[in-house]
Formats: structure tokens, sequence, C-alpha cells
């Protein structure tokens, strides 16, 4: 539920507007795939995974007020199922509020209860996002607050713990806090949010100790991986809350399962930021695990993320959903290949109409929330959740190589699915810089924030002054900015330019029933998910087709065998058929 106002060295730069440079057309593109060669499992991140948030208020005060609506969850269960990841805020401040009506209360849990259930039944993980101390155990009267008896949080976590992991065997992990480094959702000091953080740890060793039951805990679900409560930059990733938990764990011996922080952006390759250390960031991630003797291969987990521009609405996420929606795809590719886990998308539904007056159509689902019955339906970005869900259990190798389109090519026994995407990140040139200008040194860096502070990085990317003749800046600064001025130029012509791509298919050696389903701007706000074009293909050593990408555009291919023709009867011999006359 969180706004993140993203804390890097780039930060501070105001968006800037670019022109296009010349009318160059992009040249197209070609995918070809051999349907014999070799799959991996499809990994875990490209599986439909969502944090069920949404609206923040209610007219059922039994219902978990930060939940979606009821509705939204029965459209997605029905529609997609809830056998991936899942996360959800279990707000002890609310559980608490409802102390004095023990009947709205023990509707309440339930409530709680029954979705946690249902994805556990399913086979799908919970994140259950431990936040907010009830009235009474916080230092102020703040759900926000941290609390000043450990002893009685510790009680009641412990409960709670015991009762949905121990007795109940759900499959959940548990997460403690969301943000701890804004004000927004914490207003304690980093010594405090550790101080709950080992409570939570403290109460899993002491049931895994009686109960022999393995619960994984994990966290700190940072506004950034290299944030940290005094307003940490990417130059000092030491510094980091990660980083902090990870040491802190280490010392107390205290369970670390996973990894969690927020990423909004409208970067599709934010997690493939470099760090001063000469390597990626998941890379520097990982070294910590092994240097305080975690397992490498902990999980890391962007568990809240979205097409984000620093702005509460968006028309992106509504309007014109489309453009979100082609973000999501590019983004998961590019979470995958930079070694990310598992990803959680914010959120299932959009919000407002809550008590602090927070409006944030961030939601897959929105609403109207003047009405008392349900009045909500889909935006367009759901329907790249229904493409995501069908895809097959194995994924090829094969990788389109470019800056904007991708394609993940999957099969199961009986298809072929291709998911083919067209994105365009309209803050490229910030994106570009933020994940490189570790690779500078700090001369360099000064050099860029400069640039970025006078405005001359507008006319670099208008090309009003020429890279090459500027005084001051270093061979490599150069280099980084003709390549923004390239990134620049291409992506602001993909924005209104369609391109081509063409997809070859090899040794399909069975009949196939195709069909092809799209979002783009004929699919602007909302539409229905059904399919744009069917045909019939035939065996052949090379199938040949050429897609139009329209700018911010996503298409799922199925080429599904087609089942064999039913036999006809053997005909009746004369003497039954003479039989069958008298």
């Amino acid at each position: 539920m969180q706004k993140l106002n993203r804390i890097s060295i780039i930060s501070i730069c105001i968006f800037c507007t670019f022109v296009i440079g010349g009318f160059a057309q992009e040249a197209d593109l070609e995918f070809t795939l051999d349907i014999t060669s070799n799959t991996i499992p499809l990994p875990k991140i490209f599986k439909p995974a969502i944090d069920l948030g949404g609206r923040g208020f209610n007219r059922d005060p039994s219902w978990p007020q930060t939940l979606a609506a009821k509705e939204a969850l029965e459209t997605w269960q029905k529609d997609i199922g809830f056998s991936g990841l899942y996360r959800m805020q279990y707000n002890l401040w609310e559980i608490q509020q409802l102390s004095k009506d023990k009947e709205a209360q023990a509707k309440l849990l339930a409530n709680y209860e029954n979705t946690i259930k249902q994805i556990s039944n399913a086979g799908g993980i919970v994140i259950l996002d431990i936040f907010g101390t009830p009235a009474g155990l916080g230092k102020i009267l703040d759900k926000k607050s941290p609390p000043w008896d450990l002893k009685a949080f510790k009680a009641l976590i412990k409960g709670i713990i015991r009762d949905l992991s121990c007795n109940k065997r759900y499959n959940i992990w548990y997460e403690v806090w969301s943000a701890p480094d804004t004000d927004d959702f914490f207003l304690g000091s980093k010594q405090e949010y550790f101080n709950l953080y080992r409570q939570v740890a403290e109460s899993i060793n002491e049931l895994k100790l009686e109960t022999k039951i393995h619960i994984p805990l994990g966290g700190p679900s940072a506004s950034s991986w290299f944030a940290n409560l005094d307003g940490n930059t990417i130059a000092t990733p030491e510094r980091s809350l990660v980083y902090e938990l990870i040491k802190l764990c280490s010392r107390y011996r205290l369970p670390l399962d996973f990894i969690s922080w927020h990423g909004f952006s409208t970067s599709p390759v934010l997690e493939k930021e470099n760090t001063i250390y000469k390597k990626p960031v998941v890379n520097l991630i990982r070294d910590w695990l092994t240097y305080f003797n975690f397992e490498r291969a902990t999980p890391l987990i962007v568990d809240e993320w979205n097409y984000d521009r620093d702005a509460n609405v968006l028309p992106e996420r509504k309007e014109e959903a489309y453009i979100g929606a082609s973000f999501i795809p590019s983004r998961i590719n590019n979470m995958y290949e930079a070694g990310i886990d598992y990803q959680a998308y914010f959120s299932l539904e959009d919000f407002q109409n809550n008590k602090e007056g927070i409006i944030r159509n961030v939601g897959v689902f929105y609403f109207n929330g003047e009405h008392s019955e349900y009045k909500g339906q889909a935006k367009s970005i759901y329907n790249v959740f229904r493409m995501l869900s069908s895809l097959g259990g194995g994924m090829f190798l094969s990788k389109l190589e470019d800056e904007f389109a991708g394609v993940i090519a999957t099969k199961s026994d009986d298809s072929i699915v291709l998911l083919v995407y067209n994105y365009s990140d309209p803050e490229i040139v910030m994106g570009f810089l933020s994940k490189n200008i570790a690779n500078l040194n700090g001369a360099g860096r000064k050099i860029l924030l400069n640039l970025i502070r006078s405005k001359k990085l507008d006319e670099i990317m208008l090309r009003q002054l020429n890279v090459s003749t500027m005084r001051g800046l270093t061979n490599k600064l150069k280099a980084m900015l003709k390549k923004a001025q390239e990134l620049n130029d291409s992506a602001r012509r993909l924005q209104t330019n369609p391109r081509n791509i063409k997809i070859g298919l090899k040794n399909l050696q069975d009949t196939y029933l195709y069909e092809r389903y799209s979002v783009d701007s004929a699919c602007r706000s909302s539409c229905d998910f059904l399919p744009l074009e069917k045909k019939e293909i035939s065996a052949s050593p090379l199938y040949l087709e050429t897609l139009i990408l329209n700018p911010y555009s996503v298409h799922l291919i199925v080429l599904k065998k087609k089942p064999p023709e039913p036999e006809s009867p053997p005909p009746l011999p004369e003497k039954a058929l003479e039989v069958d006359k008298e």
C-alpha cells in the first residue's frame, strides 16, 4: 500500500520530456524456436503472483480492511487460482480494535484464515505481512508505532504462529512489517524494528524446537533494496536495512529464510542495477548472505512492485491500462534474468474511500465506492495475469535479444505457448543512468549529477550539446551519455510506431489449433479475455508468421495439438444389414 519515493542518487532529478530525434524505423525482429529443443521447469517467478491488498476500507467491519473485496478474490480464484505466491497484510491493530465485539472479531479472524486456507489448499505460498502494533502495546497510540512491551508482543505473535502454522499447518512465510524505513509505515528506529524482528524470530525458534516444524521468516520488506531509515543511496549499499538485517540474524542466530523489498518504477530493468562493488544487486546480496553463513540461494523477493511515476493516480494504471499491462511481462522477465526468485505485484484492487484518504489506482481491479453493492471490474492489466497463468510447465531457453521486446516461450504435453511483449520505458534515460551510475567513480557521479541539476542533460538528449566535444567529461561518462541518447531516440520512436516480429517454429510434427490473445491500445482500459485470431496449422519443418507489435502491447499465442478425428465404425456385413431390414 506504499507510494515509493525512490531513494537513489538519481532520484533528485526532475523527469524531463525529451523530443524524438529523427524518424528512423526500428529493424524487424526475428525469433526462431525449435519446439523439440530442451526446456527447463518454468521458473516460479513467472507464475501469477500478487499482493491481495485493496480498498483500505470496507463497509463490513469483519472483512480485513486492507484486503481486496471478496468479489475480486473470487474472480481471481476462478480464472487463475491460488497456486502461486500471494501476499497479504495481517493487521494486528485492526484485530485488536474489535476486541469489545467478540463476534465481529471472530468473523474478522475467520475471514483472514479462510483466505490463507484457500491459498494453502491450492498449493500456493502465503506471505503473511505482520503489521500494526495493537493499541495499548505501542509506544504511541498509532498502528505504526513500535511496541513498548516486547514480552507481550512476543506472546501475541507466538500464539498466532502456533495456531496458523503449527496446529493448522498452513503454508505461510511470515514477513515482519512493510516498508519500516519510511515514516508512512513505521514510527520507530532501526533498533526498534530489529526488536520487532527478534521477537518474531525467537517465537519461531521456540516453536520449531517444540514442534519440529519449519516456519519460514523474512524481511525487511524495505522500500528499495538499498533503503534504510536514514535515507540511504545506492552509493552505500552496506548501510542498507537488508545488509543490517542479514548481519543481525547472523549475530543472534535468528532465522532468515527470505529477503524482501519493494520496487516501484517504470523501468523493467530496475533489478539489474549495478553497484559500486562492480557486481549486480542480486550478486551483492548473495555475497552478503554467504559472508554471514546463510544459504547463498536464500530466496530474494520483490514483494511490492508496479508501474510507477511517483504519483498516486496514473492513467497508465486505468484509462490507459494497456501501458501498465505491457510493463508486467517485461519487468518479470528482467527480474528472472537478474536472479530474483519470487515477485508479488501490488495490488489486486485499487485503494480509495479509506479513513487515511489514500487514493491509489495500483489495482488489477478498480471499483466504484459510491455503491453499497459491489461495482468493480478488471482492468486490461488483469488479462496479462491470465496470460501468465496459461504458460506451460517447461520454458525454452531461446531468447529475443532486444532492449524493448521479448518472448517467453513455453510448452506442455499438448501445447506450445508464446508470450510476446513490447514495452518502452517513458523514463528510459533516468532508468539507464540509475542502472549504471555505480560504474562511474566519485568524480564521474558528481559530474553527472551536475548535468542533471543544470538541465544540461535535457540539451544532451535533444542533441543540442555535442557530448564528444564537451569538456570535463571522462570517456566512460561520454560513452554512457551517448548510449542514453540512442536509447532515448529508440524509446520515443517505439512509443508511437509498431514493429514487426517474424516468428519461426521449427519441427512442428502435429496439426495445431492456433489462438492469439492481445492487450494493446484496442484494449485500452478493459476488455474481455477472448482470442482475436483462430486458425489451424499443419505439421511443418518450419512454420513462419509475422506479428505486428503495436506500442505497449502483449500477445499470447497458444498452439494446442488438434485431437485426432474419431474413427468411423467399420461397415456392417451384408447379412447383418438384411437382419436389420427385417
